[in-house]
């Protein structure tokens, strides 16, 4: 370090059991809610196969194909969350918390996967609609409306600050609203008796999840990039470094998720008149998590804006011409 500039770190590391709050690593009843919704569904997964086979209903297969996919995704989603309570170790110093970002990742592609299925299976019924035992349909559908909604209320509490917990939240209320949409068809072919109803019915389903996985899914592809997760402003972060007490500029400023619920940053503060005092770091700390709900901290301060002098010089050392 030379002897014109000089720096102070601002390390803020947490325990395993600071983490647990809001906004921090899943609590344990979640693990229940998982586990109580991934048996739910296995069950209701078989009922509608078996009833979808011997109604002739592809809405009713379609819905099952689509449970299955939110059954693997429920299964991701608890690994994920499961991983995230691991500590850090020498290889992964942060933990397992990006786990919970890769697991949000996989959701969505499931469920695009799920969607060109379904909706291949759809269009070929088209050309050839078979009789739909409509009373079957409109019997088991129901039961799913019933189940689906019990599960999205599980994770309900904790969809507002994981998106892993609200990608498990909104699967489960597209699964009640599907389920719904396949009941409306059976009743329609019921009184009607146009079974080309049936597949309608599954395209409709394919655009309600696909139109519900999107937003999921850009979400998860910007916290694998390490983006800014969406309910921090950067320039909000920035005004409020630069108004601190002695801040002349703040550079460097790097804001990215280490998991779907803890979000960590970085910034170099650039005090002319010396470092503020022994309670200024830990006062920034407790300001950042309160207004960003950002939690891992590492703050640098500089006497002087190095910025500059950087910008001077190349990756070798050489000053620039």
């Amino acid at each position: 370090m030379s002897a014109g500039h000089h720096h102070h770190h601002g390390h803020f590391t947490h325990s395993h059991h600071d983490r647990q709050g809001p906004h921090g690593h899943m609590p344990a009843n979640f693990s229940r809610a998982f586990a109580l919704g991934i048996s739910l569904n296995v069950i209701y997964i078989i009922v509608e196969v078996i009833f979808g086979l011997m109604a002739g209903s592809m809405a009713l297969l379609a819905d099952a194909g689509h449970n299955l996919s939110d059954v693997l995704g429920l299964a991701v989603a608890w690994a994920g969350a499961e991983l995230t309570k691991r500590p850090p170790n020498k290889r992964f110093t942060y933990g397992f918390g990006g786990s919970s970002i890769l697991a949000a990742l996989l959701n969505g592609l499931f469920l695009l996967v799920a969607c060109g299925a379904i909706a291949w299976e759809a269009i070929e019924r088209f050309s050839a609609p078979s009789p739909i035992a409509s009373t079957t349909v409109i019997i088991v559908a129901s039961v799913g409306v019933l189940i689906n909604f019990v599960t999205a209320m599980l994770f309900a509490s904790g969809q507002k600050d994981d998106i892993n917990i609200r990608g498990a939240f909104l699967h489960m209320m597209a699964d009640a609203g599907v389920s719904a949409g396949v009941v409306i068809g059976g009743v329609a072919i019921y009184f009607s008796g146009l079974n080309w109803i049936d597949p309608l019915i599954s395209l409709l389903i394919v655009a309600l999840i696909f139109w519900s996985t999107w937003g999921l899914l850009s979400e998860a592809v910007r916290m694998s990039l390490a983006g800014v997760p969406r309910d921090i402003d950067v320039e909000d972060v920035m005004a409020f470094l630069e108004s601190l007490p002695g801040v002349e500029t703040v550079h460097d400023l790097h804001i990215w998720p280490m998991s779907t619920s803890e979000t960590a940053m970085t910034a170099h503060l650039v005090l002319p008149g010396g470092h503020p005092g022994r309670g200024f770091l830990a006062d920034v700390q407790q300001q950042l998590r309160k207004r960003f709900s950002i939690h891992h901290i590492t703050i640098q301060i500089e006497l002087e804006d190095e910025e500059a002098d950087m910008c001077r010089t190349d990756c070798s050392g050489e000053k620039l011409r």
